[in-house]
């Protein structure tokens, strides 16, 4: 996969009865193929009470087309947010068939869906054009074969494809403990793709990749100030070259000669006493862009590379992590705390506008309390302590 400041959801659609189901992301098509959608207890009763019947009509947008052909560069999400007013119902609206999950069909441009309206209820199925009409396919239960290129994507998961292995965010503060560049190469300061680093401290395993982050800090709550992790910025990476060693020279004293590493990439300035970190194996995970089923609300700690304002498109660092019951591909709202009004001196009341919805956010890394979400949508700049709830 190309590695690209953005990113893009692998769609995938089930075949019976012209249904379109979920989307993988930043899975490579191969394996997206093969894999089953993460698909929760809640979701499949839903998905399977409303597969015959779709949406009711209040659920549709205003302006849903009754025919759209597909084009390069739409995503699921933008096709459900043009027929749904809560793009998150999208199981609903494309009436999943669960039973066929493991035999999806590609959606490509140039296809063609049709909304069928039926007893006050809408779904969408496929259809081909017919001279000057459209035909709704009849489906089958088959994979198709062939170049999985161009397959229609989800949501812009170029957006966060760099970031599924680069932000990271500890439980501990270990990485203290991690190996420590100490030099580089004629006493540079700073390194850059190609030179040679020189480490101590820690242990190197069998790893032969490493990526190197800053020193991590400490990400608190808004409200209570507790420590929920650590995050470290994500620099580069380098290559294992050669073992350090450690000479005995008597009377209690040691010689160290250093690891040898090249570095391989660097997205920010290195330096010495950058800590290293072996690159861990790729995860490819399906996601299903889908809301949560219970009540869920806290807080953004803080902006991925420590702006301090964010917008569309953005990485926002969340107060909650799986212990607090956060999935992967959870949609989640996002809200502008209300602001005071200029208090009177004559009175004794303070005026605090409510509280606006503001957007929402996508969640796409999940740890113990933490977790990592992108903005999908935002109509003011997104600040820490800004706050999320179900949507």
């Amino acid at each position: 996969m190309t590695r690209s400041p953005f990113f893009a959801f692998p769609v995938r659609a089930t075949v019976l009865k012209a249904a379109l189901c979920g989307a993988a992301l930043g899975l490579p098509m191969a394996a997206a193929l093969a894999a089953t959608f993460p698909i929760t207890p809640e979701q499949r009763s839903t998905a399977q009470e409303v597969a015959q019947a779709g949406v009711p009509l209040s659920e549709l947008a205003p302006n849903a087309p009754d025919m759209y052909t597909v084009k390069k560069g739409d995503t699921l999400w933008d096709i459900s947010a043009l027929y749904l007013k809560r793009p998150w119902r999208w199981p609903e609206l494309w009436g999943m068939n669960l039973e066929q999950i493991r035999n999806p069909h590609l959606i490509y441009p140039g296809q063609i869906l049709f909304l069928e309206k039926v007893d006050g209820r809408a779904r969408l199925r496929m259809g081909r054009a017919v001279g000057g009409s459209v035909e709704v396919e009849r489906l089958s239960p088959q994979v198709r074969s062939g170049p999985a290129n161009g397959a229609l994507s989800s949501v812009n998961l170029n957006w966060i494809e760099p970031f599924l292995n680069e932000a990271v965010i500890f439980d501990t503060d270990a990485l203290l403990l991690a190996p420590k560049i100490v030099a580089g190469t004629e006493d540079q300061v700073l390194l850059a793709r190609g030179n040679l680093a020189y480490a101590v401290g820690g242990e190197f395993g069998p790893e032969t990749e490493y990526r190197i982050f800053r020193e991590p800090r400490p990400l608190r709550d808004p409200t209570t100030n507790e420590v929920l992790g650590f995050e470290a910025m994500f620099l580069g990476t380098a290559d294992f070259l050669r073992p350090g060693e450690t000479h005995d020279l008597g009377s209690g004293r040691t010689e160290v000669t250093p690891a040898t590493l090249r570095v391989t990439s660097a997205r920010r300035e290195i330096g010495v006493g950058d800590r290293l970190s072996p690159v861990p194996p790729r995860q490819f995970v399906n996601y299903v862009p889908h809301a949560p089923q219970e009540p869920l609300a806290g807080q953004i700690v803080s902006i991925y590379g420590e702006g301090l304002t964010a917008g569309k498109g953005h990485i926002v660092s969340l107060s909650r992590g799986a212990r607090d019951g956060m999935q992967l591909g959870y949609v989640l709202a996002l809200w502008r705390e209300g602001r005071f009004l200029p208090s009177n001196a004559f009175s004794k009341t303070q005026v605090r506008l409510p509280d606006e919805r503001d957007g929402m956010l996508f969640v796409f890394r999940v740890f113990d309390r933490m977790s990592y979400a992108l903005i999908i949508s935002a109509s003011e700049p997104v600040r820490p302590g800004d706050r999320f709830t179900q949507p």
